[in-house]
């Protein structure tokens, strides 16, 4: 694309509009500044609200993935494609899933993720490249990620998505994102033009945070990873998650602490596993098969 294209492509997208209501921040006070960020900040949980319906599609087509073997991939660029990595590698130890169940793809990888690398974006075959590399197929769900709509590198990806038989879904803040054009799902918050224009890390970047937010932890509590509200499934690696699992421990069960650590360390250090134990009177090993039995649903578990 030359450059007058995309300036005229840039010019239909309400992410990159001047702001009427914050034409004069470069003269308010500090506090006022401040004041016009956050005003503008409220918009972003009432859009997101706006495509509750699509969020709660996407979740149940993501559990679908999980359930059948497949995983979820967040691709992106740019602060679109750091937050998708964000999200995915928080899921390990949040909830306990496997390495790889949920992959964050950045266009020009790792290192893009401390270095900006804008120009990697620009192209299509990057997005395809990198879906190869992790072997994406047809189980697996993809998330392209860019707030403008129309980053190269993301559409690539959700093309090639399609043409192997992926699930495809769209994250972006404009109306008219052409990435929406490629995947079974549109996901849309429209935030509005932002504080700066452009500046799609602020307002769309929230929103985008939220959304994926949304994303994994519904999905998570769908196939199990939680009892009521408590993250029962956390994987226990350093001393203040050893500490809050037996927090959760003595919650649930009412046990003394010293029972509750006991019995973390004989579940290695499996919440879930542990509670189990404690509730049911039974070994670890009883753990595992009751829990495999429930598809691994706490709740299924002692209601049994």
């Amino acid at each position: 694309m030359n450059h007058s294209n995309l300036i005229n492509s840039l010019s239909s997208l309400v992410s990159e509009e001047q702001n009427p209501d914050t034409l004069d921040i470069d003269q308010l006070s500090t506090l006022e500044v401040v004041k016009k960020i956050n005003q503008q900040d409220e918009c972003v949980s009432l859009a997101i609200k706006e495509i509750l319906p699509a969020l709660a599609e996407s979740v149940d087509l993501i559990v679908t993935a999980f359930r059948n073997g497949g995983r979820l991939i967040y691709q992106g660029a740019g602060t679109s494609g750091r937050l998708g990595v964000l999200d995915a590698v928080e899921c390990v130890p949040t909830f306990s899933v496997d390495e790889g169940l949920i992959v964050g793809l950045m266009a020009g990888g790792e290192s893009a993720m401390f270095k900006a690398k804008e120009g990697i974006e620009d192209k299509e075959s990057e997005g395809v490249n990198d879906l190869k590399a992790i072997n994406l197929n047809d189980k697996d769900v993809l998330v392209g990620i860019a707030a403008s709509g129309r980053t190269p590198y993301v559409i690539g990806g959700l093309k090639y998505a399609n043409q192997i038989g992926a699930k495809t879904i769209a994250l972006s803040c404009n109306g008219n994102a052409e990435i929406a054009r490629y995947a079974q799902i549109s996901l849309l918050p429209i935030v509005g033009p932002e504080v700066l224009a452009g500046s799609t890390r602020l307002k769309s970047g929230s929103a985008q945070k939220m959304v994926l937010n949304i994303l994994s932890t519904a999905s998570m509590i769908r196939i199990g990873k939680s009892y009521k509200n408590l993250m029962v499934d956390l994987r226990a690696t350093n001393k203040k998650l050893v500490a809050r699992g037996t927090r959760m421990i003595m919650q649930v069960t009412g046990v003394e602490q010293s029972i509750a650590e006991e019995t973390l360390a004989l579940a290695d250090n499996q919440v879930k596993l542990a509670l189990v134990m404690i509730l049911k009177g039974v070994t670890a090993k009883d753990a595992k098969e009751l829990l495999s039995d429930s598809d691994g649903f706490l709740a299924k578990v002692l209601n049994t």
